[in-house]
């Protein structure tokens, strides 16, 4: 039964419908209805169908929105895609593998993915871009660098604050930690690293990205128990990226540079 037989007019059925998605807080459904309309009257579709499609476009926009504020709350520095990695510019990254990360199972697992290389190798590129991924399939997800971690971690236990921020820390699906091993960390530092691995052990998901192997790492945590206990924690059941050491970045400028000399 059209609009029209029911006693209204084509514009009061428009604000009508315009105020009822208002108040019941539908905005893709009152900014699509009539093109939707439009498209089902021209290809005849059945209410049923036409209700199917306002819904599922409402639907899809939520998921939308929500991936982008965990996105938003992950606080990634920039934006990096998984299909913007060049992996032929570095054969020592395995699309088969990267692909398989992406689904996002050793997420749900709580597993943990190492990233190793020299800098300009792309770790922090797949760092992102694996967290991106998590974040769009509904993980939470926080990235930080290892050095702002540290010292928030030291700031915490100072204000008293420490079981809070670990807390905090601990509820993520999947901590991304980027740059570690830049910067030797104090004793302190290192140890209050430790408890945050050691509060997500086997329950959600460290990412780290370093430029140094595993066994460079003593020049980071200079107590070599120590360094152990958080090489076991990051490695075990987890994923190892080796990126290799020629730098993708720096090859990239120099083929720029010789192209303008050229041209």
């Amino acid at each position: 039964m059209s609009a029209r037989k029911r006693g209204l007019t084509e514009e009061a059925a428009t604000a009508s419908i315009d105020q009822a998605c208002r108040m019941l807080r539908l905005p893709t459904i009152r900014q699509q209805f009539k093109e939707l309309a439009d498209a089902a009257a021209r290809e005849q579709m059945s209410y049923r169908a036409y209700l199917a499609e306002l819904l599922m476009a409402e639907c899809d926009e939520r998921a939308r929105r929500r991936s982008e504020r965990r996105i938003r709350a992950a606080a990634f520095p920039r934006e990096k895609s998984l299909r913007a990695f060049a992996f032929d510019a570095n054969p020592n990254v395995d699309p088969a593998m990267v692909n398989t990360l992406a689904t996002c199972e050793w997420v749900k697992k709580g597993e943990p993915l190492c990233l190793i290389g020299d800098s300009g190798t792309g770790k922090s590129h797949l760092l992102i871009g694996l967290g991106t991924e998590a974040a769009m399939q509904g993980f939470r997800v926080r990235y930080v660098l290892a050095t702002k971690l540290v010292n928030e971690l030291v700031e915490a236990a100072d204000e008293k604050v420490l079981s809070k921020t670990i807390a905090r820390y601990g509820r993520v699906d999947l901590l991304c930690i980027d740059e570690l091993g830049y910067m030797e960390l104090d004793r302190r530092g290192a140890e209050l690293l430790f408890q945050v691995l050691t509060e997500r052990e086997e329950k959600n998901s460290v990412a780290i990205a370093s430029n140094e192997s595993f066994s460079g790492w003593t020049k980071t945590f200079t107590d070599p128990r120590l360094c152990a206990a958080i090489v076991d924690r990051l490695t075990f059941n987890g994923a190892i990226i080796q990126t290799g050491s020629e730098s993708y970045r720096l090859a990239h400028t120099k083929a720029q540079v010789e192209q303008a000399a050229t041209g």
